[in-house]
């Protein structure tokens, strides 16, 4: 880009600023089933450090990352409206962070968003970053580390929104537990990184542990040994004791869980307890009854319980691994009837999860999910569908994942900055295929397994109706198709439908236009395919990818952009690397 062409830019901020504003009214008025503050509160102020702490989340200590010396980092709690500031220091000796806030659809902010190469730079070692944002809506959200697998090294917490001040959930409830549940390795990342990355392919395998909130028991064979630490386990400290969450009879509770799992899907039961949905990914959603509920990495949800079982007993909590053959113990937590003791063990056994490759029951709980009546109904029609054709694929021999044959790679220079000022060459300009071939068959491995990497974008006209259908297909080997648990950042989006094999045109037919759930995370069940809508209304440069940790990382994801010109007032800490930083540096940014 020349110089004049630069400050010719620059001259017509004013006018650029003007249209911003106009869009980003628009924005608001039509963000779905968003609950705005009626009264206007302080900001949140957060100072973090981000660093290396030797930790044991399942009794066996190894590195996490933590944040001011603590795993999980701390729990953020705001209300509708507010507007969270987090001062973030990398104190990371050898390499770069971010974070994701995960379900904020960061109106207004793209560069807060927390995706490193797509809306800002990685924060170097001991530098800061101040991400600032409002949380618009209410819901149970959690925030995570989203450069490299950071996630996976434990850089996670948790982010509750209550309704503004003046404003009332739409269901009672006397009192609030909150369940983040993870998965754990003992090999650490990088480690992890250089297998996917390797030739012989070495898969990271399935996750030693499973947490809640934090803490597991490793090794540990019997439930009993899970709560007195006996026989093969050794509770070594507060760090991996079992999560207990006392309540009183004959109350209602709220209980708040997320996933920030790398890699596994889970099923939550808790013993004699029926559970009733009321929330998901920070939407309202029409109640319904389950006796236990599958959870996806990236899900969020609140489910309504009541405390009318036997007062004088205790109850199992239990979370076991889904869509994998499971080689990993469930992690179990007590519901603690007061004034009982923790260690008045319930007589009866956990809650077993159902067979890991039980996908009628999986579908069973999924396709109960619809909105709430009044929520926000989508579009009739979208002006553009894109499909997505999700296989796995090789390149020069390593094992990838791709998008209609191109794996994702993410350029030096982030897209944001880059597209906000026209620059050239900081990724590939090519226009990503929006279909895949229609003798494609999705139930057997690729005829051809090599693919190709790519850095493309997805540019979508703003404010028009966008469907995305992502179709599931079979992997490298035979009969293998998993389940993939998709993200969109910036947006909530609505959930049209699912059906089995390949998707068609007579399928459209199917798409619930009635009371489809609003959510920003969604399941594709092997060998199937997902339809989502969502309007294009928020300027900005969004990732959309599989939440699985190794997936991603392998190439699994897209990227869209939006109304990009009218993107104001990114933070030079934001544009510092690439392209955008050589700019910054000659002072003509």
């Amino acid at each position: 880009m020349s110089m004049m062409t630069m400050m010719t830019m620059m001259r017509n901020d004013l006018v650029v600023f003007i249209c911003s504003a106009m869009v980003l009214l628009f924005v608001v008025a039509a963000s779905s089933n968003s609950t705005m503050a009626k009264t206007r509160r302080s900001a949140l102020f957060f100072k973090w450090e981000v660093s290396y702490v030797f930790w044991s989340p399942d009794c066996m200590e190894g590195l996490v990352i933590g944040i001011n010396g603590r795993f999980p980092g701390p729990t953020i709690r705001a209300k509708a409206g507010d507007t969270i500031v987090v001062e973030l220091k990398n104190t990371l000796p050898t390499e770069g962070v971010v974070i994701h806030w995960h379900g904020i659809r960061q109106i207004g902010t793209p560069w807060a968003d927390g995706t490193a190469s797509i809306s800002q730079c990685a924060i170097n070692p001991d530098e800061t970053f101040v991400y600032r944002f409002q949380v618009d809506k209410a819901g149970t959200y959690f925030y995570h580390g989203h450069y490299g697998m950071q996630r996976a090294a434990g850089l996670y917490g948790s982010l509750i929104v209550d309704v503004a001040e003046g404003e009332e959930e739409p269901f009672h409830y006397e009192g609030e537990l909150n369940l983040l549940l993870s998965d754990w390795y003992h090999q650490n990342v990088y480690a992890q990184m250089a297998g996917l990355s390797s030739n012989p392919f070495r898969w990271i395998g399935e996750p030693q542990t499973l947490l809640i909130n934090g803490r597991g028991q490793y090794n540990c064979s019997t439930a009993e040994q899970t709560i007195r630490g006996s026989g093969t386990c050794e509770i070594t400290g507060s760090q991996c004791e079992p999560v207990v969450l006392q309540v009183q009879p004959n109350k209602t509770y709220r209980i708040r869980i997320a996933s920030t799992t790398s890699l596994s899907s889970l099923n939550l039961a808790i013993g004699n307890h029926k559970m009733t949905v009321v929330e998901a990914d920070g939407n309202y959603v029409k109640p319904f009854v389950v006796n236990d509920m599958d959870i996806y990495s990236g899900d969020s949800y609140s489910v309504l319980i009541t405390t009318n079982q036997n007062p004088s007993l205790n109850y199992w909590i239990s979370v076991g691994v889904r869509g994998r053959l499971p080689k990993t113990q469930r992690a179990l937590a007590l519901l603690n009837y007061l004034p009982n003791s923790a260690t008045n063990l319930p007589k009866t056994a956990p809650p077993a999860t159902p067979a890991w490759n039980d996908y009628t029951h999986s579908k069973s709980f999924t396709y109960k999910i619809v909105a709430k009546e009044g929520t926000l109904k989508p579009p009739v029609n979208s002006k553009r569908q894109i499909a997505l054709l999700n296989t796995q694929n090789k390149i020069n021999g390593c094992i990838k994942w791709s998008i209609n044959n191109i794996s994702l790679v993410l350029p030096p220079t982030p897209y944001l900055g880059s597209m906000r000022y026209g620059l050239k060459g900081a990724f590939d300009m090519t226009k990503p295929p929006e279909k895949f071939a229609r003798d494609y068959d999705v139930m057997r491995p690729p005829l051809n397994p090599n693919t190709t990497q790519g850095s493309s974008v997805y540019k979508l006209e703003l404010n028009s109706t966008v469907d995305v259908i992502l179709q599931n297909a079979n992997a490298l080997a035979d009969n293998v198709s998993e389940i993939h648990p998709w993200h969109l950042h910036g947006h909530d989006f609505w959930v049209l439908g699912y059906g089995e094999g390949r998707f068609g045109k007579r399928d459209m037919a199917k798409f619930n236009l009635k009371n489809p759930p609003l959510r920003n995370t969604v399941v594709v069940f092997p060998y199937g395919w997902t339809a989502i809508r969502f309007v294009a209304n928020n300027p900005g440069v969004w990732a959309f990818h599989c939440h699985i940790e190794p997936h991603l990382h392998m190439g699994m994801g897209v990227v869209f952009a939006e109304g990009v010109e009218f993107v104001k007032q990114i933070p030079k800490e934001a544009l510092a690397c690439g392209m955008t930083g050589q700019m910054l540096m000659n002072n003509h940014l």
